[in-house]
């Protein structure tokens, strides 16, 4: 489970105030990824695409920072955000790239 200090906004509150709902959500977390046959590389690619399907930025955000720490490349990530244009549309492709920029561009400074 991670430190509460290094959680973003919402589910950090979460995990400060109620720590066992908090110690629920990652255990389900858990078994959910273990319940098939993706590899976690997979596994990060299919998690960005929903989340930027939903249109959620802090959910794009955090499973750009966790793939990029895995390994997969921001160019990778990038290809999610492409691939939603003829499903999705433009529209919500642009929005997804940027908040994988966001994100990738803070991550090749830190690197530098």
């Amino acid at each position: 489970m991670p430190k509460a200090a290094k959680l973003p906004g919402g589910a950090k509150i979460i995990a400060e105030r109620h720590p066992e709902i908090w110690e629920s959500f990652t255990e389900l977390g858990e078994r959910c990824a273990e319940a098939g046959p993706l590899d976690a590389r997979t596994r990060h690619l299919v998690k960005l695409a929903f989340a930027a399907g939903a249109g959620l930025e802090g959910a794009v955000h955090s499973h750009t920072r966790r793939a990029l720490a895995d390994g997969l490349t921001a160019d990778e990530l990038r290809h999610v955000a492409l691939l939603a244009i003829p499903t999705l549309g433009l529209a919500t492709a642009v929005r997804s790239l940027t908040w994988i920029d966001d994100i990738a561009t803070k991550a090749k400074k830190k690197r530098r």
